[in-house]
Formats: C-alpha cells, structure tokens, sequence
C-alpha cells in the first residue's frame, strides 16, 4: 500500500468545488426519509447500510425513519482506499435474518455499481421478500454495471465527476467532508 501524502489530501478539500451544500444534502435526505417511510413503514423492513460510505447517510437517514424496523450494516467493498475497483470483498456478510422480509439497502453512491448490484443480488438470493436500494448520490453515465442498474430512493444526481464528502471518499480521506464536493480537474 502506497503512503498517502497529506499535503495532497489537504490540497484535494482546500482546491475542491462545492456542487452540493450541507443544507442542499440534508434537504435531499428529508426527501428520501420520506419516500422511503410511504413504501416500508406498514411492511416492518431490515434496512442494511453498506460500509463505509453507507454510514454517513445510514445514520442520518434513520433518524428520520419513524416506524419499526431492524438497521444492521453489511460490509462489502471494491475500492480498498483507492480511487478504482477491484474484485469484490466480503469483509462483513449480513449478521441479521431478513429472509421473507423486504430489505433496504443503503450506500452512498451509485457510481457504476457492481458492488451496489453483487450485494442486491445476494440479499435477493438469500431469501429478501424484496431488494430496494437507498443511495444519496447517483452519478450520471453509462457505465453502470448493467443497464437496467436503478437506484429506487435518490437524494442528489451528479454528474459525471469525482466527488467526495457525506461518506464517500478521496483515497480514504474526506468521508466526513460537510457537503458533497468534487475533485478539482476530476
């Protein structure tokens, strides 16, 4: 693993361009809260943040959810701190039945989604009455890992650059950035 230069991710924050503030986010968190709570709150959901990048929007997101459910997390990753994927890694599998129940997953971005799509996949094989996906950020391209790939609740669509803040990351760094920003020139 390479050593990270911290003048580099000081740079990175310090030269970034804000695309969305602190308020614009949590505005869109509201929003999904309350789609999300019209389509589960009678169905008692098993809602599963993807670590890490899940956990910012996971614990802001059910605070906000009023009505039973079960919250755990889930740990896959494709990234391992670096800025492009890999083969996917189980590093925690789901710890909490939620067969015949219908399941939420929660991440923070869908980029191209291959981990976002193996884990839905999973989660439907594995017995989930139903599979629906919560991201704060959907990031336009066409690069998806397959076609049809959607998320079903969307807080904030972004175009195509690299971003980071509100739980995603700059080479580990900035998940606790105060807005969502992206990398100048990136």
């Amino acid at each position: 693993m390479s050593t990270i230069d911290s003048d580099e991710i000081k740079r990175v924050y310090i030269e970034a361009d804000l695309l969305h503030s602190q308020a614009e986010v949590d505005a869109a968190i509201s929003r999904m809260a309350a789609e999300i709570t019209e389509q589960l709150e009678e169905h008692d959901p098993v809602i599963f943040a993807i670590m890490n990048g899940g956990l910012v929007i996971a614990g802001q997101l059910l605070t906000r959810l009023n009505f039973p459910l079960t919250a755990s997390y889930l740990h896959a990753t494709r990234y391992r701190n670096t800025t492009s994927g890999h083969e996917l890694e189980w590093k925690v599998p789901p710890m909490v039945d939620f067969k015949d129940r219908p399941v939420l997953v929660v991440d923070d971005i869908l980029d191209e989604g291959h981990t976002l799509a193996e884990v839905m996949d999973y989660l439907k094989a594995e017995g989930a009455a139903s599979v629906q996906c919560a991201v704060l950020v959907d990031k336009h391209h066409d690069r998806k890992a397959r076609p049809d790939l959607k998320a079903d609740f969307v807080g904030i669509e972004i175009e195509d650059r690299y971003i980071f803040g509100y739980g995603m990351d700059y080479k580990g760094y900035w998940r606790n950035a105060p807005g969502i920003f992206a990398v100048k020139g990136m």
